[in-house]
């Protein structure tokens, strides 16, 4: 009040007439508020009024969807730039109707199927402007400047006639153009929604309930043109859920309008998360933001502190800023600011010399959206008390809520704080979106369309539910559906891989008879790549948590987990069965930096990890990491990481060639932009694929030589398009008759072909050897040799024979360090190849003797479908 952006102003505004009130725009735009409803439309004829003119007598059509507002009419708008029609109706000898020329063909049937062509007079809209009319009803006949027809930007030919019947006191843009005209307005419908005394044959009617009375007086006065029902969205209350109508009410105002560029600017300072919603979904509210509706026709609520004169001859307006204002002035300190107690307060006029008119508080009562906007200081009664910790605790630094209240509770705290204190309410935002049933419903207590939360807990832990709900699409604004299979991908993606890799270093660091310590000087290579793997999530995590992105920073700690667990532990395996310090230490260190990473994602987890892992209280009063304590190696990182792609490439060539992983081949062939970065590991990835020799080679070195591009055509797809073109399309890509344009484009044949109608795919160039080759996504690709001799067969029948020996000691429940002995049942060819590689059989096994036998108690097939049988025992 004080900075002159509270006013109070008659204007139409939704209105609840089951609440008796009016609501903002905002609490209009809440979900669910716009509901699919049917409503009746009708087309009315107005009868110009225009003697000495051809437009006399003729009767312009206006559309409308609520019947019950025309006995209110008091003008009509057209669009001045509009082109209308008079048409002599064929349907309705001797009548002739007005209407825009682009919606003829809309009202064929009523007005004659020749209507196009019975067009007696064209005219612009701007040409209407001005013209008398009689309404379809009298009630209102005679009002000043009222029943001509007006100008308006929002008319349009899309639907309806190009006419728009305007009754003032039940639309919001009809009022600002009957205001333009100096139209006063009228309002028959009374607080209830109800018709008063002002229209006789309707008066007592519900509005709604009016609709059919009102339909047939206008077809008993020939002047309904077409009735029909109108499926539109339409706004309800989001207290009773009753439908709303528009409806001019005096109400206060806060002038929004007023401080919109700065509500603009503030939200610049503001953190969001999703990030787009800042200039997208609230940075658009913002610009669009209009005057708000504060006050409510409630009895429940924060009465509004205006007091008025009850004598407008003697006008004075009194807003209290405290109690100790209205103790000043009415002498007495409330003890219940509520209705009706702040009601009973009243004083005589002070500005009133004849001591006869009384100050009144206003009955409204705040919306309580305004109460909510006010929490910040509400909470600590600011001004009146706690000023020094408000003004060291404002903004608040986080708030959350789902994405709707960008038009409800963020949107009132950042009004507010604009208004006041010039600054945001708060400095960072997570939006979220909306929890569904697994019904695809909101879930909901009375469908019970979701799963029994206990049994979740029972069954999956609720760091699985918690992992579910943080790494889901619903913390950057999506609708989430909730499913035990989503919940349980939790446990797979994230408690497992986290679980596996401390029970593994419990498990291995245990059998050396070791404990892991904390350092990262370790110089083994999977060592300073998987502490430089962490340096780096450590400081996106940190950067995703600091912007409230934590479906972000739990993508990052899940990837981690796959290089951790399929990558480092798997390729270290030999070193922790060896009793290594450095790996036992890294590991140690990983899963200590990692817990606290993690800690706010998978809390119970990491807590139970930490304590086993350090003997400490909890990880949760601990540090968060700092990425100044880890190993930082950009390019040992990156290159490690296009080596574990081309790995995994290669593991999928061999599954398509159906070569199983144990299966050595002779060689690989990699073509990389930059072959040397990964020269350092060839041995590894020799290793990783099984390979007994890796060749790399340089795209820009003639690398490219060794794979063709091939054109396949998808005759099907391509078919309904081409007609009979398709076959000379085929016959061109197996001539290669064909090229890919530099936007990624094909032509075949001198035809361009379609996404979906190909496929490229690469193929070997040639050569004596069988080659299977796979695409690298960074660029690239990879050539396998895939023809076996009958060593490389020997030797894939060794290594599937070891996988069966390393069951049958998990099966015999042996310690990881237990040396044994082994007893093979295999056929000749299976045993020769296991006698020529015995040191490959024992290494890999911790087997001392190996000897042939007639049975064994743990199976498995080998080679080309051979069956063993393997009976291990502890040495």
């Amino acid at each position: 009040w004080d900075k002159g952006l509270v006013y109070e102003g008659y204007r139409v505004l939704w209105y609840c007439w089951r609440c008796e009130t009016p609501l903002s725009n905002t609490e209009t735009k809440m979900d669910d508020s716009y509901r699919n409803r049917q409503d009746p439309a009708v087309t009315v004829a107005f009868t110009l009024d225009a003697p000495g003119t051809d437009l006399d007598g003729v009767k312009a059509l206006a559309w409308t969807t609520t019947p019950w507002t025309v006995p209110s009419n008091l003008a009509m708008a057209v669009g001045p730039d509009i082109d209308y029609a008079v048409v002599e109706s064929s349907a309705k000898p001797g009548q002739k109707f007005l209407l825009a020329e682009a919606r003829l063909g809309a009202y064929a049937r009523e007005l004659g199927e020749d209507v196009a062509d019975r067009v007696v007079k064209r005219l612009k809209g701007s040409e209407l402007l001005g013209t008398k009319y009689t309404p379809p009803f009298d009630f209102f006949l005679g009002r000043e400047n009222a029943h001509q027809v007006l100008a308006a930007d929002y008319v349009t030919t899309e639907d309806g006639t190009g006419v728009v019947h305007i009754a003032p006191a039940f639309g919001e843009e009809d009022k600002l153009v009957t205001d333009a005209a100096n139209i006063e307005v009228v309002n028959p419908v009374d607080k209830s929604g109800v018709f008063t005394s002002e229209v006789p044959p309707y008066e007592g009617m519900q509005v709604f309930d009016a609709n059919p009375h009102i339909i047939k007086d206008l077809q008993a006065a020939d002047l309904l043109i077409r009735r029909e029902t109108y499926d539109h969205s339409y706004p309800h209350c989001w207290r009773c859920q009753n439908p709303l109508i528009q409806r001019a009410v005096s109400s206060w105002f806060v002038a929004v309008t007023q401080i919109r560029d700065r509500m603009v600017e503030l939200n610049q300072q503001i953190t969001w998360s999703p990030a787009h919603i800042k200039d997208g979904q609230f940075g658009k509210w913002l610009e669009n933001a209009r005057d708000w509706s504060i006050s409510r026709n409630r009895f429940w609520g924060s009465p509004i502190p205006v007091w008025v004169s009850d004598d407008p001859a003697y006008p004075r307006t009194d807003v209290y800023g405290g109690l100790d204002d209205i103790e000043r002035d009415f002498g007495v300190r409330p003890a219940d600011m509520h209705r009706p107690f702040v009601d009973e307060l009243t004083r005589p006029n002070p500005d009133d010399p004849t001591g006869l008119s009384t100050m009144r508080r206003v009955p409204e009562v705040l919306d309580c959206w305004f109460e909510s906007g006010s929490m910040p200081f509400a909470q600590v009664h600011y001004p009146f008390e706690n000023r020094e910790w408000f003004e060291e605790h404002y903004p608040g630094d986080f708030i959350v809520e789902y994405n709707g209240q960008t038009r409800g509770w963020f949107y009132t705290l950042h009004v507010l704080a604009t208004a006041l204190f010039d600054r945001p309410s708060f400095r960072t935002v997570s939006a979220h979106g909306i929890v569904l049933g697994d019904d695809g419903l909101k879930m909901s207590k009375s469908l019970r369309n979701y799963p029994d939360v206990n049994e979740v807990f029972e069954r999956d832990g609720s760091d699985a539910m918690r992992w579910f709900l943080m790494s889901s699409p619903i913390l950057r604004g999506g609708d989430l559906i909730v499913t035990e299979a989503g919940i349980r991908d939790g446990v797979r993606q994230a408690v497992l891989p986290l679980w596996n890799a401390w029970y593994f270093l419990s498990l291995y660091a245990g059998a050396a008879g070791k404990t892991g310590a904390s350092r990262t000087d370790s110089p083994h290579l999977l060592d300073r790549y998987i502490l430089a793997k962490l340096h780096e999530l450590t400081v996106d995590v940190t950067a995703d948590l600091d912007v409230t992105d934590i479906a972000g920073a739990c993508a990052k700690v899940r990837s981690f987990l796959e290089v951790l667990t399929n990558w480092y532990v798997r390729r270290s395996r030999q070193r922790f069965w060896d009793g290594q310090d450095d790996a036992i230490d890294t590991l140690h260190t990983v899963l200590e930096v990692l817990c606290r990473v993690a800690a706010p994602l998978l809390p119970l987890t990491t807590e139970v990890i930490w304590r086993g892992l350090t003997g400490e209280r909890s990880v949760h009063l601990t540090d968060w990491p700092s990425d100044f304590d880890l190993p930082a190696d950009a390019a040992l990182v990156a290159a490690m990481d296009e080596l574990r792609e081309v790995a995994s490439t290669s593991l999928s060539v061999r599954k398509t060639a159906k070569l199983r992983v144990r299966q050595p081949l002779a060689s690989a062939t990699v073509v990389v932009a930059d072959s040397a970065a990964l020269a350092p590991y060839a041995d590894l990835l020799k290793d990783e694929i099984n390979v007994r020799e890796v060749v790399l080679t340089d795209l820009a070195d003639g690398g490219e030589s060794r794979v063709k591009r091939q054109l396949t055509v998808n005759a099907r797809a391509a078919g309904p398009r081409l007609g009979k073109q398709v076959q000379q399309v085929i016959k061109a890509s197996k001539s290669g008759d064909w090229s890919v344009a530099a936007d990624g484009s094909v032509t075949c044949g001198a035809v361009a072909l379609q996404t979906g109608e190909y496929s490229l795919d690469l193929v070997a160039a040639g050569g004596d050897h069988a080659e299977a080759i796979g695409m690298l996504r960074g660029g690239g690709f990879v050539v396998l040799d895939v023809e076996l001799d009958a060593d490389l067969l020997a030797e894939g029948i060794v290594r599937d024979v070891i996988r069966v020996v390393q069951q049958a000691r998990k099966d015999a429940d042996l310690d990881v360090s237990d040396r044994i002995s082994v007893a093979l049942s295999a056929p000749d060819a299976v045993w020769e190849a296991v006698d020529g590689r015995l040191e490959l059989l024992k290494g890999e096994t911790l087997a001392l003797q190996v000897s042939r036998t007639e049975t064994g108690t743990t199976t498995g097939t080998v080679g080309d479908g051979l069956t063993v049988a393997v009976k291990v025992s502890k040495v």
